[in-house]
């Protein structure tokens, strides 16, 4: 039985706590906050809930084989999952807007072309077949295996199987995002609505490669789904999960350094001055690891590169308590898409949050989140630069921003204003201080090609019985990222280099 020593208690570390509980080690988590689940966070006022992070869940099947494999409790006996339909409504800049079913590519295509136009759904219903390609040819490796050794191959081959686009004497593939949308779907509204995935997990969609299609192929494939109570109950069913297991948790605690002895990890040194030891650390993100580990870099000079967390964007989160009943009928998820995409981009490019920004709306229909039938909770969210490039501590930033978000908002509800009791905003600065990423950032999940600008560095380190888990390592981030990565590294520490991936 080792001794593991877990620097964090976020969802990925979390769940490599408790597999590895499972397997029979000794295992203690050393959080720096009071509190664990990462980003996975709630704000509570006056009878009123709200997810200040992740707002659905796609791909459950990551968190119900966590569960299974750490014990006879399947996760739907500890939460209960929703699918929610539809699994999002979207106002285009033009008037137009359309509901989506969930997991349903018939029902989308049929959707799209009632409310965009004949053939429109069928450009979106081919591009999902050629997404589920990309999908199958980069799952396992971008998902559910440790990261290749050659992971230059990733980096430099496009898995999305883009249709030929004849111009002039020329004939071109679309290798970006935003190609798919401006020759393969060839509708405004379609691009935008591509796009708006993009946005939601922080990427550029000017920049972002073509493999950025397995994104809304996760969503039509295997559903949206929420979690009665808030999705800070996943948090709670993992963190119980973990103590079941007879994980320590030590809230509060700075780790301040790694200790190295005779060539391996060897624990921890706290804030407080004491001195943890352990047989193997798992650290959190390696920008940050790097900063506790002394003399020693993590990775060779051909590993994918450790790039400073503040480089990626972060999000306003608005959080609206609201008077009067929630309409009967209304989407958990509306998408309200801004009509500027060269404004958007600019927040990536330029460090400028967008004069009108896309919006991403959440109104679970969930009585646990509102103090009664009379009261509505509502959290709006868009994809901002992060601290490090914009100062949100400016006097008028936040609230400015704020109310550009609702002005966007109140396209899609009318009379946010007058029914709003207050509102509470938060900034990168809060993701900062929750989840201790520079500038606020919040990682993208790894994808294939970009020259590798978009994978992640590995969970195992050069220095022996040192890993990495969570969003800012291999597989990048969002929740079903983050359990994926609790999976590989208790898979590399259980069985050693021989692990070769989740089953």
């Amino acid at each position: 039985m080792a001794r593991i020593a877990v620097i964090g208690a976020g969802m990925g570390a979390m769940a490599a706590a408790a597999r590895l509980a499972v397997a029979g080690h000794r295992v203690a988590v050393y959080e720096r906050t009071q509190t664990y689940g990462g980003a996975v966070r709630r704000f509570e006022r006056d009878g009123f809930a709200f997810d200040t992070g992740p707002g659905l869940l796609p791909l459950p099947a990551v968190y119900r084989d966590l569960f299974v494999k750490t014990g006879k409790e399947p996760l739907e006996s500890v939460v209960e999952l929703v699918q929610v339909d539809p699994s999002s409504r979207h106002l285009f800049a033009d008037g137009t807007e359309v509901s989506l079913p969930n997991a349903s590519r018939a029902g989308v295509v049929a959707a799209l072309d009632e409310a965009l136009g004949a053939g429109t759904g069928d450009r979106w219903g081919d591009f999902l077949v050629r997404a589920r390609e990309a999908w199958d040819r980069t799952r396992r490796p971008l998902l559910e295996e440790p990261l290749w050794p050659n992971w230059s191959v990733l980096a430099d081959r496009e898995p999305y199987p883009s249709v030929p686009h004849k111009k002039l004497l020329r004939t071109r593939r679309a290798g970006l995002l935003a190609e798919i949308g401006a020759w393969e779907l060839r509708d405004p509204r379609l691009a935008a609505l591509l796009d708006g995935y993009a946005l939601t997990y922080g990427l550029d969609p000017s920049e972002a490669p073509a493999s950025a299609a397995v994104l809304p192929y996760m969503e039509h494939a295997f559903g949206t789904w929420y979690v009665r109570g808030g999705m800070r109950e996943l948090a709670r069913a993992v963190y119980e999960r973990c103590v079941a297991r007879r994980v320590e948790f030590h809230f509060g605690a700075e780790v301040t350094g790694v200790l190295e002895k005779d060539g391996r990890a060897a624990g921890l040194e706290l804030a407080d001055g004491s001195v943890v030891d352990a047989d193997t650390v798992v650290g959190g993100g390696p920008w940050r690891l790097g900063s506790l580990v002394r003399g020693r870099a993590l990775y060779d000079a051909e590993a994918v590169e450790v790039n400073p967390e503040g480089m990626s964007p972060g999000r306003v989160v608005v959080c609206l308590a609201l008077r009067g009943a929630r309409e009967a009928g209304a989407a958990h998820r509306t998408v309200v898409h801004g009509p500027d995409s060269q404004s958007e981009s600019e927040l990536f490019s330029l460090g400028v949050p967008p004069e009108q920004p896309t919006v991403r709306i959440d109104r679970p229909d969930d009585p646990a989140l509102r103090p009664d039938d009379g009261h509505e909770s509502m959290v709006l969210t868009a994809t901002v630069p992060s601290q490090t490039h914009y100062d949100w501590t400016a006097d008028g930033a936040a609230d400015a921003f704020a109310d550009r978000m609702l002005a966007a908002a109140e396209r899609a509800v009318p009379g946010l204003r007058e029914r709003t009791l207050w509102r509470e905003v938060r900034t990168p600065v809060h993701t900062r201080e929750e989840t201790g990423a520079e500038g606020g950032g919040v990682p993208a999940p790894a994808l294939a090609a970009a020259q590798g600008t978009l994978l992640r560095p590995a969970n195992r380190t050069e220095l022996p019985g040192l890993f990495t888990v969570g969003g800012w390592s291999h597989p990048g981030g969002g929740l079903p990222h983050a359990g994926m990565s609790g999976a590989l590294v208790a898979g590399l520490i259980v069985e050693g280099p021989d692990f070769r991936g989740s089953q």
